[in-house]
């Protein structure tokens, strides 16, 4: 381990153990068990070398409903990129979701807790769910979604936003979620790309005390769709509604309101509700992800993949199951949305929706949200954490409102040890763990996340989740330890995507080019000598000084532990001496006077810590820096805004005047 890594949370000691109790009582222990084997190492060894056993395994324990079994859950191909799963089986995703339940004995239970911005509370049983979820499958039929069809969601984490995704699954059509923010040429261009011809849309959203509109954006984004034939609208605003449809928008597209068409729906047949039985491998959804350049790229997911792996992640890793409520900051149109509606039902818990900004009034809120519905599993984003953490509220009745929770869940970006560290000693008093969790929407969920079986050291990952066998790799594709690289997967998964919509060569050469026959993510990481792993970064992201390689939040951590910084961002730019130097970009804690000694201290700390060659050769101070609705702060962009390059994909930021703060940096 060189010098570098000593700065970094990596080199830290144990903080948080995990009983024998807790080891002993936890869904993963209890699946090695049912699965007979001895001991972990031999489980892990079994999933990676015969993934047909052991995702039989996974639908098992799962209680999976399919219409018909399958001959085999995987098969090899000559291509590993395009394996066979679920072979000849036939389901619809959504009866194990909701339909299984009624018979297990828990239609009664609480399904979904939500809470709007403005306090308004919606508690929906399964029955209730299910109820819900039937009406608007027999109404989506009407206008003629049958398998195949694409239909868009363009509403916030509310009660309509799960009835609607469930709801196009059950048709067996495949759903579309939108980023709640989209404008419309980000709206356009994924109707475009995909060819939905139907959008269920609510009219505005709630965020910070004002009225998001989504019907607007949505208006101008049609005018080059065609395509589209059918919107619906879910009314969020007070005033008038019609009791018929309202008419159309353009020439060609008719708009109803969505309780109209719930109404209506309750006259059809009692049938038409019901789910369609269409093969494992029949898409469910398609998650279009922002890529550094081009069109964003679909990731095309299967009613048999992305759902499965996403509740496998949750029991075995998370440990969560029905006694649960679970609470992920996110939005529809993120991964997570997706992922914490069907693995969330998939595993019979309740699932807590809060769609307004998580610290509106005050940085409070979602806190005092986790105590009113006793949420057991929060998720949250690092950055979010540095927001809590930097809030000027009072603070001290906190661990008050988190007594509920069992765990707290991060994704999205890499923590630094300082944030880290405050988390878990003020919102879990120094005895509960956060469990880091990192992977993508092209994963379906996780690659390597925390568990209860492991001792963990700040900022930390376990291990691989069960069923993945991952590793960290050099240039040369040869494992490595105590230095960052490439972090590559070896085995299939059930959860992978199944491509990319319309474009398989881009499938290919973003994951299967760099080391054949391995898929390579493209994040940055480290695996310690004690076998914990770590993210520093997406390899896109590395900085390479003199030689040097390192990710941005082996800088970042240095920054945010400094008093004067809010948060902070750091980028490699060219450089004709070092081939790139380093450059950051910092939010300060408090704009005032002396900002050339805060700049001097900035960048004397990060060359202690690093060494010289990586002294910061420019620190920049900006108002804010840009980030998506799940707090992932864009590198990518911050480089391109410094070298007077055009931004490239800005659609998912939510705060797109960062991108003046960064060009009018001082």
């Amino acid at each position: 381990m060189d010098t570098r890594t000593k700065s970094f949370a990596f080199a830290d000691s144990v903080v948080w153990r995990p009983t024998a109790a807790q080891i002993a009582a936890s869904r993963i222990e209890a699946f090695r068990r049912q699965t007979g084997e001895a001991s972990m190492d031999s489980l892990r060894a079994r999933a990676a070398a015969d993934p047909n056993w052991f995702w039989r395994e996974v639908c098992r324990d799962l209680a999976i409903d399919f219409a018909a079994p399958p001959q085999d859950f995987f098969r090899a191909t000559r291509d590993p990129s395009r394996p066979e799963w679920c072979v000849g089986g036939q389901m619809n995703i959504v009866t194990s979701c909701l339909d299984k339940w009624q018979q297990l004995g828990r239609s009664n239970a609480v399904a979904l807790r939500y809470e709007s911005e403005d306090g308004a509370i919606i508690n929906l049983t399964y029955d209730d769910l299910l109820d819900r979820v039937r009406r608007v499958t027999a109404w989506l039929r009407t206008i003629n979604v049958t398998p195949g069809c694409v239909v868009a969601i363009m509403m916030p984490m509310n009660p309509d936003a799960v009835v609607a995704l469930l709801a196009v699954a059950r048709c067996g059509a495949i759903a579309l979620p939108l980023f709640s923010g989209f404008g419309r040429s980000a709206i356009a261009i994924r109707l475009q790309e995909s060819g939905a011809a139907v959008v269920l849309c609510s009219e505005s959203m709630q965020r910070r005390g004002k009225s998001v509109p989504f019907l607007e954006p949505l208006k101008e984004a049609l005018v080059d769709c065609p395509m589209v034939q059918h919107v619906v609208v879910a009314q969020t605003t007070d005033g008038a509604q019609s009791a018929t449809p309202d008419g159309r928008l353009g020439s060609d597209t008719s708009v109803a309101w969505w309780s109209w068409a719930t109404a209506l729906a309750a006259t059809l047949d009692g049938d038409a509700g019901e789910a369609s039985i269409v093969p494992c491998e029949q898409p469910v959804l398609l998650m279009f992800t922002s890529g550094t350049t081009g069109k964003p790229k679909g990731a095309v997911h299967t009613h048999c993949g992305f759902p499965i792996k996403a509740a496998q992640d949750m029991r075995h890793a998370m440990d969560l199951g029905p006694s649960d409520t679970l609470h992920w900051v996110s939005d529809l149109g993120w991964m997570m949305g997706p992922w914490a509606i069907f693995g969330s039902l998939l595993g019979g818990m309740t699932l807590a929706l809060y769609d307004g900004a998580p610290d509106y009034p005050d940085a409070s809120r979602l806190l005092r949200f986790v105590k009113k519905h006793s949420v057991t599993f929060l998720g949250i984003s690092p950055p979010l954490a540095r927001l809590l953490k930097a809030s000027d509220v009072d603070k001290t009745t906190w661990p008050d409102l988190t007594t509920s929770l069992r765990a707290i869940g991060s994704t999205g970006s890499p923590w630094d040890r300082e944030s880290w560290m405050w988390t878990f000693q003020h919102l879990l008093t120094s005895n509960r763990p956060i469990i880091n969790y990192s992977g993508g929407t092209e994963i379906s969920g996780g690659i390597l996340c925390g568990d209860w079986l492991t001792p963990l050291k700040p900022c930390s990952f376990s291990a691989p989740v069960l069923g993945m066998e991952a590793a960290v790799v050099d240039t040369t594709g040869q494992s490595v330890r105590g230095q960052p690289g490439e972090l590559i997967i070896r085995n299939p998964w059930i959860g992978m995507t199944r491509g990319f919509w319309n474009n398989d060569p881009r499938y290919q050469t973003s994951y299967w080019t760099r080391f054949p026959g391995l898929w390579t993510h493209g994040d940055l990481a480290v695996m310690d000598t004690d076998g914990l792993w770590y993210l520093v970064g997406r390899s896109d992201d590395t900085i390479k000084v003199a030689g040097k390689r390192l990710g941005p939040a082996e800088v970042e951590s240095i920054l945010n532990a400094c008093p004067a910084v809010r948060e902070s961002a750091a980028i490699g730019v060219p450089d004709p001496a070092k081939g790139e130097a380093l450059v950051v970009f910092c939010v300060l804690a408090n704009q005032g006077d002396g900002l050339e000694s805060v700049r001097k201290t900035l960048r004397e700390t990060v060359a202690m810590e690093l060494g010289k060659p990586l002294t910061p050769r420019e620190v920049w101070f900006v108002r804010s820096l840009p980030r998506t609705r799940n707090a992932k702060t864009m590198h990518r962009v911050i480089k391109a805004l410094y070298e007077g390059a055009e931004p490239g994909e800005v659609s998912a930021l939510e705060n797109p005047q960062a991108l003046d703060d960064v060009r009018s940096r001082f």
